[in-house]
Order: structure tokens, then C-alpha cells, then sequence
């Protein structure tokens, strides 16, 4: 008997521990290397760690709901029953397999399914455990055959089938005949679901931050004609070259740079009575998920990248975020945040600091309107591309004077994007 210790993989320079959610294989089951085997959750990200070995599970060291410490061992596993099991192993399970095998859910087995091999609708395989929680929670052949996969080779995961229900349940009116103490108001046709554990996270560090710092928030409006204009000159050569969309966002994350580089007082966070000056400039970037949550991954040495390097990373970050791919170190490090709230049609807005960063900047939306501007024969009434910016800060360390010269300059920068971008790296 080959027995191997597995020890809990390093997930961030920043992470120590995380918490196991659920174990996906159980003592006893065989497990492929590189299947995952359990879900863990971190104070940034939840996530699945894979086996770094094939064999089978012969004890489970860290509970669900208990803490695995990293470079701690979580489980045992006997590589040596690898080849026995391997010749015994049958042929992957299909969604005909798992629903015919169970009585309650004969009449669904005649529902036209994609093929499981296709990559689109369909899933070359579901585990155990997936088909437990669909029986339990009634959910139907054709319903789970509907369920993108975001698992090692689009395999359907527990989160997967849990987002899936959660979403479907929400859409059901929850009877509030009466108020359960502590409940709050409800009234007829209310829906009531409770937060998923992401909202939660995010919920408690909002209050955390407004609690911990005292924001102060300033605001100033730029012209963003020449921005619009480069933009507009560039976007269908990005495409056409580099096969990347080219939005507004990186251009504000390069005069944000630029501008935190100008004023380094504010690449700054706060711990306990020390500030602590950072040398990198890791612009942290909100994104909105399609579940309505909010998540901050950060591009690092952001000062150092190219335009084109940050619009692959703005892209990247932003396409693994919104289909969970995300890893730990992704959202680690940040010592400045941006959120472009005119994607969403926002004018403006008071945007509340990621601790413990002492400063985050909002972008509205940009709208054409009339302006007074001087020309060579005096003022006159044009047409400019307006945008609001607004930068929240952290008063105990930032005053006024800092927070508003540094908003200034990056709006400078940004009416003056043709002085220093370079054009003809693109």
C-alpha cells in the first residue's frame, strides 16, 4: 500500500488557510490526478483543489467546515490501487445513465438531450454527488443538460447546480403569512432569498471600510473628446489585429497609473497605526458578475504595461471573473481600485474603499454636451464629450489637498491623452 499525504496547495502569498466547503470525493472513491476533490473557501475566492496523484481516497484529514492550513496536509491517498482500479473503473456516467438508474425520475428519460461530447448544452460526465443534489432538489434532465460547466473540462460542478437552483428558486414567491421576529417588513408577493456567501463577504467588508475609514469624496468633470476620438480610431485595429476589444477601461487604468506614480502618497494603505508606501502600482478593477455581485481582480505593475498589454489583461481578468475562473493570486496585492460606473449609464458616484487601500476612483458614463471652450478667436460654445470622476479617499491619511490634485491630474491626463500615449507601438 502506497499511502501519500495531500497537502493543501498554496493559493495566494497572502492566504494561510481556507475553509472546506465540500469534499467531492469521498473515502474510498478513486480519483483521477488532477480531479478535483474538493471546494474551498478563502477570505478573497472560493475554488476546487485537484489531486496531484490518481489512486484512492483512504481518509479524509480536514472536515467540511473545518480549516485547512496551507502546506497541511487534507487527505490521504493510495496511488498503489491507481492500475486496479483503473481496469474496474466503468465508462463515464451520462445524464441518461443517472436519471434512468432512478425510478422517481423515469419520465424524464425521454427528453432530447444534446450530445454530452458536444461542448455546448451537453456533459461527458456528472459524479455522485451532482446526482444527489439534482434528485433532492428536483431538478430535471433537460434543466441540467441546460447548466454550463466550470468544472476541469466543462465538467458540471456542485457551485454549478447550486447557482443553477438558487436562481431558479428566486424566480418562486416565498409565502410571508406572517413575520418571523427579526424578519423585517414583508408584504404580499415578496420574494425573500437568502444572500449566497459572496454577497455576504461583500456585504460585511462595505460596512467594515465605512466603519474603519472615514471617506471623503471629490469630483470633477473632464473633457473626454480626444479620449473618445482615440478610441474610436483604434478600436477596429485592436480587433482586426490583436482580436481584442478595445473599451475605455484600460485607457483609465493608464492614466490612473500614471497619475499614482506622480503622486505616490496615495499607492498607500493603512495597517493598525503604520502606513505602508507600496512600490508597485496593482490596480485593483470591479466587475460586475452575473449574479449581481461584485468582484475587485487586480492587474499588477499596471505603471509598467503597455495599452495594449492592459487591454489583453482588462479583457482577460474580466472574462475569467464573470465565468468563475478566477484563481487566488488574481485578486491579491491591489493598492488602488477603479470601478467605470458609466458602463452602467452612471453619471456619478461615491464609491467605498477596498481596505485596506486608502483611495478608489469611479468613472461615469460619457455624454456629449455643450462647453465653452477658447480658441484663437476667444470663447466659444462646442460640442465635448463630458465625464465625471469621482475619487474617494480615506481621510485619516489623505486630506483634501492630495485627494483633489491627484483626481486633477489623472483627469489631465486624460484630456491630454495624445501628449503622452504612444501611438506607434499599436
Amino acid at each position: 500500500m502506497a499511502l501519500t499525504e495531500i497537502i493543501m496547495p498554496k493559493m495566494g502569498e497572502s492566504i494561510m488557510e481556507a475553509t472546506v466547503l465540500t469534499w467531492l470525493k469521498k473515502p474510498g472513491e478513486f480519483v483521477e490526478a488532477d480531479e478535483f476533490i474538493l471546494e474551498v473557501a478563502t477570505d478573497k475566492i472560493d475554488t476546487e483543489v485537484p489531486s496531484p496523484i490518481a489512486g484512492v481516497i483512504k481518509e479524509v484529514l480536514v472536515k467540511e467546515g473545518e480549516i485547512a492550513e496551507i502546506g497541511k496536509p487534507i487527505c490521504v491517498i493510495d496511488a498503489s490501487e491507481n492500475q486496479q482500479i483503473n481496469s474496474e473503473i466503468p465508462s463515464p456516467v451520462s445524464f441518461q445513465d443517472v436519471f434512468q438508474a432512478n425510478d422517481s425520475l423515469a419520465n424524464l428519460t425521454d427528453l432530447s438531450l444534446s450530445n454530452p461530447e458536444d461542448g455546448e448544452t451537453g456533459n461527458p460526465w456528472i459524479s455522485p454527488l451532482i446526482k444527489q443534489i439534482c434528485l433532492q432538489e428536483n431538478v430535471s434532465q433537460r434543466e441540467l443538460s441546460t447548466i454550463k460547466g466550470t468544472g476541469l473540462n466543462n465538467r458540471i460542478t456542485k457551485k454549478d447546480v447550486l447557482n443553477y437552483i438558487a436562481i431558479r428558486n428566486s424566480k418562486h414567491t416565498i409565502s410571508s403569512g406572517t413575520l418571523s421576529q427579526g424578519a423585517g417588513m414583508r408584504l404580499p408577493g415578496d420574494v425573500v432569498t437568502e444572500m449566497d456567501r459572496m454577497r455576504k463577504m461583500i456585504s460585511e467588508r462595505m460596512v467594515d471600510s465605512k466603519r474603519v475609514a472615514p471617506h471623503v469624496t471629490s469630483f470633477i468633470e473632464t473633457d473626454m473628446t480626444d479620449v473618445v476620438l482615440f478610441r474610436e480610431n483604434l478600436k477596429t485595429h485592436f480587433k482586426e489585429k490583436y482580436k481584442e476589444a478595445f473599451t475605455y477601461t484600460p485607457i483609465l487604468l493608464m492614466a490612473t497609473a500614471k497619475a499614482l506614480s506622480d503622486f505616490k502618497g496615495m499607492n498607500i494603505s493603512v495597517e493598525g497605526n503604520f502606513i505602508v508606501q507600496h512600490d508597485q502600482i496593482n490596480l485593483g478593477m470591479a466587475v460586475a458578475l452575473p449574479t449581481g455581485n461584485l468582484i475587485v481582480p487586480v492587474i499588477h505593475e499596471a505603471d509598467k504595461l503597455s495599452l495594449l498589454e492592459l487591454t489583453q489583461k482588462v479583457n482577460d481578468l474580466s472574462n475569467r471573473a464573470r465565468l468563475n475562473k478566477l484563481k487566488p493570486a488574481d485578486l491579491e496585492g491591489g493598492t488602488f481600485s477603479v470601478s467605470n460606473i458609466g458602463s452602467f449609464g452612471n453619471i456619478m458616484g461615491t464609491p467605498i474603499i477596498v481596505q485596506p487601500q486608502v483611495g478608489i476612483l469611479a468613472f461615469g458614463v460619457i455624454e456629449k454636451k455643450p462647453a465653452v471652450i477658447t480658441t484663437k478667436n476667444g470663447d466659444e460654445i462646442a460640442i465635448r464629450s463630458k465625464m465625471y470622476i469621482s475619487h474617494s479617499y480615506d481621510h485619516r491619511v489623505v486630506d483634501g489637498s492630495l485627494g483633489g490634485s491627484f483626481l486633477k491630474r489623472v483627469s489631465d491626463y486624460l484630456e491630454k491623452i495624445l501628449d503622452w500615449v504612444e501611438v506607434k507601438e499599436l
